[in-house]
């Protein structure tokens, strides 16, 4: 019996082999010796697994490929074991808090140091992780990945320690950002939200696991391939620490290089005029696909709410639009957040920072950041920025990439017709700003998303020659009205009626010139098809995640079994997957979407993402 044991034993080790990376070791900690704050940790032992992003685990390495979509006892034992920790902070430490030795794990954990504009210290002397650590790499297959946890107690990095000047306990409520903890609720939201962007084509962080440590808290676990922020970087640059900074940017060259994210070949200097035409690119591409998308991600100069190859991280902000809420500002309590037509120029001026930054590191002479303004990325910025866009919004009209090829060979009739469309797609309802529950906004007027599915549904269907398929104005107006115009707006005028038939023309030309030597018909159907799923009414606003959310927690409360959570966001996720040109891993492709789940329950939800359609 002690032989079949320590066999099964051996095999499950095995089995599970690689959580054994994630004992705290990082290699930032080699890298950059003061970019962070260590940790003692000691093991929870407590916890059930509400969520895990089982596709996520095969391509890390972590699972095998053929696991079972399942939790298993053993799975469940080794992520509780592995994930379920709280550092012991500074108030345990003072407080000599009784903690069982036995518990303790045998390395420290770290929480980075970076800049955050909510902190008085514009420089980051202050700021960083302020309820999470990172867990560490995990290497598989050529890739690296780094794993981090929030909700994992308070440090001394938070707005709240640095409030109170003095070490918080964790779960203490007196200061603001400083319990250290983080609510079941906002993990759910951000596990849904963030699979869902990931299989649009976005690049983002992705959670891994979700432990529910009962009384509405858990642990987050997050994953990526690099969770390095630019706030990493400009902490200093802004303290004009030379060797911290040069330790910190190359290690985020090397970390892109070695994942053949980046094809950074020069040494020296070169290497950073490389790094900056290469972050140029991704966050013209990355803001143009947000503005495109109505992704309202909170972008600002101190590259806090972004990675550093422009991608999403720390969703609690975080809102995907159903329609161009472009004057929706968030209520950060202290000040509002910047709004999506904004998203731009927060962007530019963070590639800004970087020509900044990468300067200083060629000449160990910091310039103030206006002598930037009309460096040539910032140009080469705007003119990718307008390509990128350009290729987004006829990708979201539902053109191939040769169809958009072939249209934007036509650079004025393309220009003509986003003029045209730019006229309804930024109009608002009469009247003025409104209070929303977390924010401000002046609703979007028109629904262009869905103009995109039906127009070209109703060009293929009618029976006249193509020239001559025109929907009738009223038809079209009715097509584009949102759900926020008030009596007022619902009237059509002369104006609309004009632009109604100039976007209808131009748009008949786009598809001429589309379709290249072939018959314009001959084309219709693959838009179609592209169109009905890139502007699906099965879009997960913002509101409908968090009355979601709230729905799953009610039910939970009411004995909802966790294993039924994991089938419904499972089943919620699986609705995103084949988005055109979207490259999804094998492990997606095998996974079932007819996971048995409880059906009313997950009636309302849908009726809910119906509901909320349009909303912010």
């Amino acid at each position: 019996m002690k032989h079949n044991g320590a066999k099964k034993h051996s095999q499950l080790t095995n089995f599970y082999s690689g959580f054994e990376q994630l004992n705290g070791v990082h290699p930032w900690m080699d890298a950059v010796k003061e970019g962070f704050v260590a940790y003692r940790v000691r093991q929870l032992n407590t916890g059930n697994i509400a969520y895990f992003n089982f596709a996520l685990a095969k391509e890390m390495g972590l699972i095998a490929p053929n696991h079972p979509e399942q939790m298993t006892e053993e799975l469940q034992q080794k992520l509780i074991e592995t994930f379920s920790i709280q550092i012991i902070n500074e108030y345990d430490e003072l407080t000599n808090r009784r903690i069982d030795p036995a518990t303790i794990l045998p390395n420290k954990f770290m929480a980075t140091r970076y800049l955050q504009l909510q902190h008085a210290n514009k420089q980051g002397k202050t700021s960083g992780d302020g309820r999470g650590i990172w867990n560490g790499t995990v290497y598989h297959k050529g890739t690296t990945w780094d794993v981090s946890s929030r909700g994992t107690g308070v440090t001394r990095l938070s707005p709240g320690s640095v409030e109170a000047n003095k070490p918080l306990k964790t779960g203490g409520t007196e200061f603001g950002y400083g319990c250290g903890l983080a609510e079941i609720d906002e993990l759910l939201g951000a596990s849904i939200l963030a699979e869902v962007m990931h299989l649009q084509g976005i690049r983002t962080e992705r959670v891994l696991c979700i432990i529910d440590l009962g009384k509405g808290y858990g642990i987050g676990v997050r994953a990526g391939q690099n969770l390095i922020r630019p706030a990493h970087l400009f902490l200093y640059l802004k303290q004009e620490r030379y060797p911290e900074l040069k330790a910190a940017t190359d290690y985020l060259i090397d970390r892109q290089v070695s994942n053949k994210v980046w094809d950074i070949k020069g040494k020296g200097n070169a290497k950073y005029d490389e790094l900056l035409d290469a972050v140029c690119k991704s966050f013209a591409e990355f803001t143009a696909q947000l503005d495109i998308d109505y992704i309202f991600a909170w972008l600002d100069w101190d590259g806090d709410n972004v990675l550093a190859d422009a991608g999403i991280i720390d969703y609690g902000s975080v809102r995907q639009f159903g329609i161009r809420h472009d004057k929706y500002r968030y209520d950060d309590v202290e000040r509002f957040s910047t709004n999506l037509n904004e998203q731009k120029s927060k962007a530019r001026l963070i590639v800004q920072v970087f020509a900044q930054m990468v300067d200083y590191l060629k000449t160990k002479k910091k310039k103030p950041l206006r002598s930037f303004a009309h460096h040539e990325v910032i140009q080469k910025f705007n003119t990718q920025f307008d390509q990128f866009r350009a290729q987004r919004l006829l990708y979201r009209m539902g053109f191939n990439e040769t169809q958009r090829r072939n249209i934007l060979e036509e650079k004025e009739l393309f220009l003509k017709f986003d003029r045209e469309f730019s006229f309804f797609e930024r109009a608002k309802v009469s009247g003025n700003e409104e209070k929303v529950a977390d924010g401000v906004n002046h609703p979007a007027l028109y629904n262009m998303r869905h103009i995109f599915k039906e127009f070209p549904k109703f060009l293929m269907e009618s029976p006249l020659p193509f020239e001559k398929r025109w929907m009738l104005e009223k038809d079209f107006f009715k097509t584009i009205l949102s759900s926020f115009a008030k009596s007022r707006d619902a009237r059509m005028g002369e104006k609309q009626r004009l632009h109604i038939a100039y976007f209808q023309q131009l748009y008949r030309e786009l598809v001429i010139v589309a379709a290249g030597r072939n018959k314009p018909e001959s084309v219709l159907k693959g838009i179609c098809e592209r169109a009905e799923k890139l502007n699906s009414d099965r879009r997960i606003t913002g509101n409908a995640l968090i009355e979601m959310v709230d729905e799953i927690i009610t039910e939970k409360k009411r004995g909802l079994p966790l294993d039924q959570i994991q089938k419904i966001i499972d089943r919620l996720v699986f609705d995103h997957i084949g988005m055109p040109e979207v490259p999804v891993s094998r492990f997606y492709k095998e996974k079932e979407s007819t996971a048995a789940v409880k059906m009313d329950l997950f009636a309302k939800l849908l009726s809910l993402v119906e509901e909320n359609k349009e909303s912010i």
